[in-house]
């Protein structure tokens, strides 16, 4: 009965999960103290443990929340449960892709649109790296930030360099500068 009630809680959650994991929160803690599966001290704490590890938040508490209600078969119905609705929809959008990728219409907007998913990401890295604003530039710090970041494209582009290696490379230097 327990795993029955994890799989449907989650698959009315995943169901209508848009806006992020984050955004469901408030659902999975109103379900979890439904049915009892958490205190709310204790789903405090598995959110906090489900944001701090890798993937996303909303799978996570979903798979910590089915495991402490009902061992690891409560994890696997809570995480299916949250993950079946994406999945479903994913692969319903992708047969409906594939049958038009071969329009030349589609072709076209899709290549039309890589600049400026491009430019959007370009913008999301300025805005978000210099959240205090563009005058922030000026400090010493920034410009340190500006010259990995060249340097970490740099090994990519040029030297391709793996990612991984990149990535560990930056952290490096950033815990070394700052």
């Amino acid at each position: 009965m327990i795993l029955w009630q994890l799989f449907i809680s989650f698959l009315k959650i995943g169901f209508v999960s848009f806006g992020g994991g984050y955004a469901v929160i408030p659902m999975i803690q109103h379900e979890s103290q439904r049915y009892g599966w958490l205190t709310p001290e204790h789903f405090q704490q598995t959110v906090s443990l489900a944001g701090m590890s890798p993937g996303p938040i909303a799978t996570n508490s979903a798979t910590l929340i089915g495991y402490q209600a009902a061992g690891v078969g409560g994890a696997f119905a809570a995480t299916t449960g949250i993950v079946l609705p994406s999945l479903v929809l994913v692969v319903l959008i992708a047969s409906f892709f594939y049958k038009i990728n071969s329009n030349p219409a589609v072709k076209s907007s899709f290549y039309g649109l890589r600049p400026i998913i491009t430019g959007l990401i370009i913008y999301a890295a300025l805005h978000f790296g210099f959240a205090s604003g563009w005058s922030s530039l000026l400090q010493p710090s920034n410009w340190l930030v500006l010259l990995i970041g060249a340097a970490a494209f740099i090994a990519i582009v040029k030297y391709k360099t793996h990612p991984l290696l990149v990535i560990a490379g930056s952290a490096v230097l950033g815990m070394a500068f700052f």
